[in-house]
């Protein structure tokens, strides 16, 4: 079957090569399984069909996570279609699972060199969203203030729905030297409801210098963002940003990110001031099959009235593992933010305590394509000292992503 196989590749008669390979991934003998895949994904790649011969890959490693050769081959595919971060991280995969010397040096030089190769790309996501609070607003009725008890509209207290959530990106890289490059961006995502008074759609495009060096990259950046909150413009940033990117070892990547920006509130100009944003992230690999982060972040903003100015920050962590054709992740976060003065109408500061939640899967065993399902369900409780901002909510996605 390999010789028939090997005869159609040579021949260019590719879909006979493929329907070959599939025909030995479902062989009794594991080893055959995996070779079978293993030279589909090279002939793919050979053929420059990066997402498909990522999929091969990808379903070899999960019956064989620690086949060090085809986790390698999946990070050059994932480099070939511009997704330099998953390249990094099946890098510091293969780090875990003990390299000899000799290859261990060619692994680290290829991760010091590993730039995305793919000049123009883009990404887009689809789900499903129930949303048991769809604009995070308190339940209660009515408020206490210092004047007089407030009674919320309908439209003011937490709602929940079924909407849809998309989400999407397209860049290119403009190579300008050998470690210098300049990326355009531009981004939106939209969580959209049957009641177009909760629609809530963000977009922003942005243009940064790329500067890589052995173990470091520099990333400054500029752009703007516009926010729509049932179909208004609700906000509108101008920022500055500067990201660096510095591997720890083998295994781990240090991520700090710090930006500067200016928000304009055109409901409410008492909000609108300078924000800034500093937050360090480490990530690690465990094993083959497993992996976590550790971020710790701190925010700034100011606001024309003292009242809407706050102070926050707080600490959360990721971790994720492998478990066969499925990958699951859970993640945890705790985060306090503290005002600058009281509001007027509650007599009282702001004093917050957020706890997020968020726990997913991705089943590869049902993959169409490049594609596959996958579910996430997150949880948010905001315990605040004014009873407007406190809420919970409990939100699910039900989409389709990439399969590797």
């Amino acid at each position: 079957m390999f010789a028939l196989a090997d005869r159609a590749r040579a021949a260019n008669r590719i879909d006979d090569a493929i329907g070959f390979y599939d025909a030995l991934s479902h062989d009794p003998n594991p080893d055959v399984q995996a070779e079978a895949r293993f030279r589909k994904g090279m002939m793919l790649a050979g053929l420059r069909r990066y997402r498909d011969a990522a999929v091969a890959f990808r379903a070899l490693l999960d019956e064989k996570p620690d086949a060090v050769r085809a986790r390698l081959e999946l990070a050059r595919m994932l480099a070939a279609i511009g997704d330099e971060a998953a390249a990094r991280r099946e890098l510091r995969q293969v780090e875990a699972t003990g390299l000899p010397p000799s290859v261990a040096v060619t692994v680290g030089q290829f991760d010091r060199s590993l730039r995305s190769l793919k000049r123009y790309g883009g990404s887009f996501e689809f789900a499903l969203a129930p949303d048991t609070n769809i604009n995070r607003a308190t339940r209660l009725r009515t408020l206490d203030t210092i004047i007089a008890p407030l009674t919320l509209s309908d439209d003011a207290r937490s709602k929940s729905g079924v909407g849809v959530h998309v989400a999407g990106q397209g860049y290119a890289r403009l190579r300008l030297a050998d470690n210098l490059t300049l990326i355009p961006r531009a981004s939106m995502s939209a969580s959209l409801f049957r009641r177009s008074e909760f629609d809530d759609v963000a977009a922003s495009a942005l243009a940064g210098l790329e500067w890589q060096r052995k173990q470091d990259r520099i990333t400054p950046s500029v752009g703007r963002t516009w926010r729509w909150y049932g179909n208004k413009l609700y906000a509108r940033t101008d920022a500055a940003a500067l990201d660096w990117l510095h591997v720890l070892g083998r295994r781990a990547q240090l991520v700090a990110s710090s930006s500067i920006s200016h928000a304009a509130y055109l409901q409410n100009s008492l909000q609108s001031g300078t924000i800034g944003d500093l937050s360090i992230s480490v990530e690690r690999a465990i094993s083959a099959r497993s992996g976590g982060s550790l971020t710790l972040s701190v925010s700034r903003q100011s606001a024309r009235d003292p009242a809407y100015a706050t102070w926050s920050g707080g600490a959360s962590g990721l971790g994720w593992r492998e478990l066969g054709k499925t990958t699951v992740f859970l993640s945890a976060g705790l985060r306090r933010t503290e005002g600058d003065a009281a509001l007027f109408l509650f007599g009282d500061r702001r004093r917050d305590w957020l706890i997020t939640a968020r726990a997913g899967a991705t089943f590869r065993a049902l993959t169409v394509k490049s594609f596959a399902p996958y579910v996430r369900v997150s949880y948010e409780r905001n315990a605040s000292s004014l009873q407007i901002y406190n809420y919970s909510r409990i939100a699910t996605e039900i989409g389709i992503t990439r399969a590797f």
